[in-house]
């Protein structure tokens, strides 16, 4: 069992309440950056806490990372490494590739963001060094039972309790595009908690709203059996921003449940059991996909946030106080909050309880009255959201677990003199063969003892003074020193003194030079000195380009080739209904005889029993653009032409040099670099082999659930007659007006579109300079003027070609002002 920690508090409640291990961050670099991470002194602590119970520490180092970040990270790991982590916890593709070279002794976890989801995902990361995998939390009993009979020598890790991100595997651009805050980077601005309207946008009908893309959070208690048979070998709790009662609480449940089904009980878990992780924190339970798609109850629907435990209702209320019936005692100090049951969404009022008296106690359960300052009505649901109790035994499950002394160097002493001559004395700390020595003497010279000599009692009492040093006195050597003589006790202090701060002093060169060195090793292998050109490297003086159009339509796909587009990527998947195969390939033959190549672009999410239906489109042997970092992997390897898309986020030249690697013949750059750091990335291959998505709208989210399905109450995957027939084009409007385009694709999952397209005419200039030469732009919502934007965007790249600088007017004219200029000069 694997349970999170934020804080060093949260470190000791896990330790203490049967967590196997522990994973944290510390330093910056992981998918907590604000505030949920440890100083790398508390990371030592960790440590020390955890492997003195024989616990195990995983470290998160899992965002994106640029390629001005990577010596950094790979430093920052370093520090962690030497501070006795036990594994390390990526998701950037690149940065797995340096860890295998830097640290090629250290465990490396793969990050649920990488989004394993199927045989073919687990088969590339476990390629490239991954020997666990944290699993998409979209994955059925089914999915985990086909990925551990492909790849039986993986390690296999799941979530079990705690928040969901709706969007598959955490991989959101939502969140960056709407923002600064990359959810990749570890900043999520959680777009997926604000309420929406669902609406179609053909006719403006309102079809639902509320918190329609938050998901309840994951309880998966009951499955633990199953999860076991399917191969899961580590049970994951999130919550590395949870206070430490919460993880105190989880831990100490699962420990228990696990126990029990290892000592062979199948008793299912009782309710009673569960009230404490109801209590502490949760949105309402799900056991998420384990059993496939939950339809409405998914989601949270009337509010995004802690739901506490509904005990009762108030009955009356009086001078100062008020009456409640309710089903679990209250306690004072215990937090409620009052709502009324027909509007659920409401803003609450509550707070906490004063004083308490129990008017009636029977087995229908508890009326009492309640002090508080806030008033509710008369019929409001008593909410309990803090549970005083439950708090205070959290945090006394842990309050022995105190600080670990760090391990000290023994330090050996050997002593030699005469009268007449000053005591010199060698310091030797630490063992062969990395100790240290130091020779000191004293001022004063020894003279014979009239009273109490010099003898070993002496000597250790002061040279043992060692405080709060990182030494602890080893063993005192007197035989050179001769009998009967007499120091001052101020003289053996001084000398103790000054031999400790001159081996403090030299352990610190040490440690330094050991980093200089370091340093310079990883910048060297960060700089991809090792990697030769990819064959048909050219200089940024080429003047051949490709501008790609994807689209969902044949008859789009068709226009934009007759106006300018040398490549277009037929995307089926999008929207429901997929046109037919024969058609696509008819479409193919047609253009490939005006000398306009046809693409197809896969889902990004393609569960195992989707292949039966993508198995139809691969046999049309078109070239291959694909969001699925495993699939692409595979498709290369048969010797097909591929290229990955954004959603493969390759954000340095590091995960670019693992893609070529595989075989893929053109990386589409992540939509999140800027100008310069798209240029740092294709720099070692000046550009050649790389593409940018210079228009259209990026699919911020592919969430397994279904809005438009949700809205109906009909149940998943059987409803197509609402997306095919009913409600073409929908959207979700948020707080501030904006509109995401919602396309239920053949799967019948939810791509969360953006608001507006990304337009980049004035950044092609500077994206040339850089050496690309390959542009896409994404049509795939109805209504973009495709024609008038490819030819805008040929004409501008054509331009280029002939060294003349580009007009960007007429493309910008035809989106007017409802654009973004994306990520192109806005960092994340």
């Amino acid at each position: 069992m694997l349970a999170p920690a934020g804080t060093l508090e949260a470190v000791r409640a896990a330790v203490a309440n049967g967590a196997d291990a522990i994973y944290l961050g510390a330093g910056g670099f992981n998918a907590r950056d604000d505030g949920a991470q440890l100083t790398l002194d508390e990371l030592g602590e960790a440590c020390r806490l955890a492997h003195a119970r024989g616990m195990r520490i995983y470290f998160t180092l899992n965002v994106l990372v640029k390629p001005a970040e990577l010596t950094n990270a790979l430093m920052l790991l370093g520090d962690a490494v030497d501070l006795g982590i036990d594994a390390v916890i990526v998701q950037d593709l690149g940065l797995i590739r340096l860890i295998r070279t830097v640290y090629p002794d250290l465990e490396i976890h793969g990050s649920t963001q990488i989004t394993v989801h199927d045989p073919a995902g687990a088969a590339a990361v476990r390629e490239l060094g991954v020997t666990r995998v944290v699993l998409a939390r979209e994955n059925s009993l089914g999915d985990l039972h086909a990925i551990r009979a492909a790849v039986p020598d993986l390690g296999l890790e799941a979530f079990v309790h705690g928040a969901l991100c709706i969007s598959y595997s955490g991989q959101c651009l939502m969140s960056g595009l709407i923002s600064e805050r990359s959810a990749n980077r570890g900043a999520c601005a959680q777009a997926c908690r604000k309420d929406y309207t669902l609406t179609d946008a053909t006719t403006g009908a309102t079809l639902d709203s509320g918190y329609l893309i938050s998901a309840r959070d994951l309880a998966a208690y009951d499955e633990l059996a199953a999860l076991a048979d399917a191969g899961i070998r580590c049970l994951k709790i999130e919550g590395r921003k949870k206070r430490p009662e919460y993880v105190a609480t989880v831990t100490h449940g699962y420990r228990q449940w696990l126990d029990a089904m290892a000592r062979g009980s199948d008793e299912p878990v009782s309710p009673d059991a569960v009230e404490p992780l109801v209590q502490i924190y949760s949105r309402g339970f799900t056991s998420s996909l384990l059993h496939g798609r939950a339809g409405r109850e998914f989601v949270t629907r009337d509010r995004p946030d802690n739901r506490g435990m509904a005990l009762g209702s108030v009955v009356a209320t009086g001078a100062g106080e008020l009456v409640v019936d309710v089903a679990r005692e209250i306690h004072v100090g215990d937090g409620l909050a009052f709502e009324m049951p027909d509007r659920p969404g409401d803003a609450r009022i509550g707070g906490t309880v004063a004083a308490v008296r129990t008017m009636r106690r029977d087995t229908q359960g508890f009326r009492q009255a309640l002090a508080m300052r806030e008033r509710a009505p008369v019929g409001a649901t008593v909410v309990r959201n803090a549970d005083a109790a439950l708090l205070t035994q959290s945090r006394a499950s842990y309050a022995s677990v105190g600080p670990l002394t760090p391990p000290r160097s023994p330090l050996h002493v050997r002593l030699s003199g005469v009268a007449g001559t000053p005591l010199e004395a060698v310091f030797t700390a630490g063992t062969e063969p990395d100790a240290e020595a130091v020779v000191v003497s004293t001022v004063a010279t020894l003279a014979r003892a009239e009273r109490r000599s010099l003898d070993d009692a002496q000597c250790r009492a002061q040279l043992g003074r060692l405080g709060d040093t990182p030494f602890a006195l080893g063993g005192i050597d007197r035989s050179d020193l001769a009998d009967g003589l007499f120091l001052p006790v101020s003289e053996l202090n001084h000398l103790r003194q000054r031999a400790v701060d001159a081996l403090v002093t030299r352990r610190d060169w040490a440690r330094a030079a050991v980093r200089i060195q370091r340093a310079e090793e990883i910048a060297s292998i960060v700089s991809l000195a090792d990697v030769a050109p990819r064959a048909g490297t050219a200089s940024s003086a080429d003047t051949q380009f490709s501008l790609a159009a994807s689209v969902y339509d044949i008859d789009d796909g068709r226009t934009a080739a007759q106006a300018g587009a040398t490549e277009v990527i037929f995307d089926p998947f999008l929207r429901h209904p997929a046109p037919p195969a024969a058609r696509v390939r008819a479409l193919a033959t047609e253009l490939a005889a005006a000398g306009v190549s046809v693409w197809l672009r896969t889902p990004t999410i393609v569960r195992p029993a989707d292949r039966r239906g993508l198995a139809k489109w691969l046999a049309l042997d078109l070239p291959v653009v694909t969001g699925h970092l495993g699939l692409a992997r595979e498709l290369a390897a048969d010797g097909r032409r591929v290229t990955t898309d954004y959603a493969v986020n390759c954000f340095n030249q590091h995960t670019a040099a693992a893609l070529f690697a595989m075989g893929i013949e053109r990386i589409l750059l992540s939509v999140e670099l800027t100008c310069d750091e798209a240029a740092a990335v294709s720099a070692p291959w000046s550009g050649r082999g790389f593409g940018a998505f210079i228009y259209g709208r990026p699919e911020g989210m592919t969430i397994e659930h279904c809005v438009l399905s949700a809205a109906f109450d009909r149940e998943p995957t059987t409803c197509r007659d609402l997306c095919v027939q009913k409600h073409t084009n929908v959207e979700l409007t948020d707080p501030a007006g904006y509109r995401f385009a919602v396309a239920t694709d053949s799967a019948c999952r939810n791509r969360l579109l953006h608001s507006r397209p990304i337009e980049a005419s004035e950044f092609l200039p500077t994206l040339w300079r850089g050496g690309l030469r390959a542009y896409h732009a994404v049509f795939n919502v109805p209504g973009d003027p495709i024609a008038a934007l490819v030819a805008g965007y040929a004409a501008a790249l054509r331009a280029l070609s002939m060294g003349v600088a580009p007009d960007a007017r007429p493309v910008r004219s035809l989106v007017g002002s409802a654009f973004t200029r994306g990520h192109f000069a806005r960092a994340v």
